[in-house]
This record gives structure tokens, C-alpha cells and sequence, in this order.
């Protein structure tokens, strides 16, 4: 079936269920709002697992909610799904001169400084970080920001004066005399420790993402060990528990 087709078909579909469900003619923006998010966090998922079929059924159940909220947008006559399309065509035109235009774009980091000083001007008054949601979670929105704001030279020279900073920051969290100023301190040094990612061009949510799944296979691995010599977990000594944690990293490193 042709790609026009199918996204025809699509959209038929979706005429269908908003007339005729009853689940999806209650739905709005805000109902659907939170279910979007969950299905981007599955889609996420499904892309750290680099899992082809579960990532082509995410990006379906996302598609689908795209073309769910211009559906309602058209019902209220705001838009519709061309008007969607249209306006994300012209935009990526607009921001891409090096392609479209007359302008030299040779290597990636002159595409993206470029991309943010056009969206500068595009939004006029409004800051160069007006654009990082308020709703990301707080890591990815720190490396956002450090990402943004260097497009346009506001950055470090090199990685050493990154650590530098990062070693700043751990001293004045280990000095810290109130509860107060030790959290303070602590989203310093969390976000100098997200520039210095970026520097070693690692990505943050990624390495933390990867140390999360390590350590939950290797609690796992403590509870099924227990089981299997009818051990209660909570019953266990420390040291009982650390021994079966390094038996664990020869299996889950």
C-alpha cells in the first residue's frame, strides 16, 4: 500500500472512532495530554531496548495521538491535520538555508548553531531557553539548556575547566552547613556533572539509564538467589547480601 494511502487510511480510521466510539468521542487535549506522555516514555523505552518491532508499534500508538489531537483541533476550527503537516513543512525549509538556501553548513555543529539562531529570531523577543519545556524532567532539561545556550558561545573553553567546576561544586556540597544549602549544592554539582557529559559527549539520561537497569538486574539477581536457598531477603545480613551482589557481576556487568 502506497504511504499516501496508508495515512489516508489512517485518518479515515481515526473519522471512524471519534464518530462512533464512545471512549474516544469523550476525549480532549487534556484527557489525552498524559496519555501522550506515557506513550512517548514507552517509545523511549523501546528505543534504549533498540527493539525494531516494539519501536514501529510505538511510534503508531504516537502517530496516532498526533493525528487524534488535530482531529479535535479541526472540530473547534483551529486546524487540521494539513495545516499540521504544512506548517512543519515550511518550518523545516526555513531552518534548513544550507538546504534550501544559499547559506554553507559543512559540518553538525554549524547546522545547530545556525538552527537556534534562527529560532531566535523567529520567536523575537523571547529568550534563547524560553524553548526548553518547563515539563522535562530535570536532567534532560539541564542538558538542554547547556546544549542551547553554547549553540551561541556561551560555553567552557575545554573539558578540563568542565572538571574543574566539577570538582568546585563537590567541594562546597561536601562544606555545606544546612539542609538547605547541601541540596543546593548537590543540583550544582548534578548540573556540572551534566556539562561534563556533554563535553565527553555522553549523553546523561543514557549512562544513568544504563546504571538503573544494572543495578535493578543485580537486585534481582540477590531475590532469586535468596529463593533458591529458601532465604528470606529481609533476613539476610549486608555481608550475605554483598556476596551474592558480586556473585551478581559476573552475570549482569
Amino acid at each position: 500500500m502506497p504511504k499516501t494511502q496508508s495515512f489516508t487510511r489512517l485518518l479515515e480510521v481515526m473519522d471512524d472512532l471519534r464518530e462512533k466510539c464512545p471512549w474516544d468521542k469523550k476525549q480532549t487535549f487534556e484527557s489525552l495530554r498524559y496519555l501522550t506522555i506515557e506513550e512517548t516514555y514507552e517509545l523511549s523505552e523501546a528505543i534504549q531496548e533498540m527493539e525494531p518491532e516494539e519501536i514501529k508499534k510505538e511510534l503508531g500508538d504516537v502517530l496516532l495521538h498526533i493525528v487524534f489531537y488535530a482531529r479535535i483541533a479541526s472540530e473547534k476550527g483551529w486546524f487540521d491535520i494539513k495545516d499540521v503537516m504544512d506548517s512543519l513543512v515550511e518550518k523545516l525549509i526555513h531552518r534548513h538555508p544550507h538546504i534550501y538556501g544559499d547559506v554553507v553548513a559543512e559540518d553538525e555543529e554549524t547546522v545547530k548553531q545556525n538552527w537556534e539562531l534562527i529560532k531566535l529570531k523567529e520567536k523575537g523577543n523571547k529568550g534563547l531557553l524560553d524553548g526548553v519545556p518547563k515539563g522535562l524532567p530535570s536532567m534532560v532539561k539541564a542538558a538542554r539548556m547547556q546544549e542551547k545556550v553554547s549553540q551561541v558561545g556561551f560555553d567552557w573553553e575545554n573539558k578540563q575547566q568542565v572538571w574543574a567546576k566539577v570538582e568546585e561544586e563537590l567541594d562546597e556540597f561536601k562544606t555545606a552547613d544546612t539542609q538547605e544549602r547541601k541540596s543546593q549544592e548537590l543540583g550544582d554539582l548534578f548540573f556540572a556533572l551534566i556539562n561534563y557529559a556533554r563535553f565527553e559527549g555522553i549523553n546523561p539520561d543514557d549512562a544513568l539509564e544504563y546504571t538503573n537497569k544494572k543495578f535493578k538486574n543485580r537486585f534481582q539477581f540477590i531475590e532469586q538467589r535468596a529463593k533458591e536457598n529458601n532465604e528470606t531477603l529481609s533476613e539476610l545480613t549486608l555481608t550475605e547480601m554483598d556476596a551474592y551482589w558480586e556473585e551478581s557481576k559476573s552475570i549482569n556487568k
